[in-house]
């Protein structure tokens, strides 16, 4: 059974950038997705990207296009997040998920795996 495990959160000012790295212990089955989710204090847990493991798709919310990027890294069975621009309502915890979601890539319940976050705090 895979294990995730986050990296790369930390404190910096509005307009800065963080690298956020989630590293898994095994690698994932053949169509796996990864994906990176956040949650922020009193809000529910919510989509930030995803990328097929095997196909090299990607996919973003709305409101980090243009700003977040997300890539993987096969020999080292790890999946990166790049974040450039930050604004403080970027502030949450980012947790490393893993699963088959199917179309459901955006949804929480379409992964079975999560690493323990990570937190990101971007000051104004």
């Amino acid at each position: 059974q895979a294990q995730l495990v986050e990296s790369g959160g930390g404190l910096v000012q509005a307009g800065g950038s963080l690298r956020l790295s989630c590293t898994a212990s095994r690698r994932t089955l053949s169509g796996w997705v990864m994906a990176w989710f956040r949650q922020a204090p009193g809000k529910e847990r919510e989509f930030v990207a995803a990328f097929t493991w095997s196909g090299g798709i990607t996919y973003y919310a709305d409101s980090v296009k243009g700003r977040f990027t997300i890539t993987r890294d096969n020999a080292k069975i790890a999946v990166y997040l790049q974040m450039d621009s930050l604004k403080p309502e970027d502030t949450a915890i980012y947790y490393c998920a893993a699963g088959r979601p199917g179309s459901a890539y955006y949804i929480t319940g379409g992964y079975d795996h999560w690493g323990q976050g990570t937190q990101v705090t971007v000051s104004s």
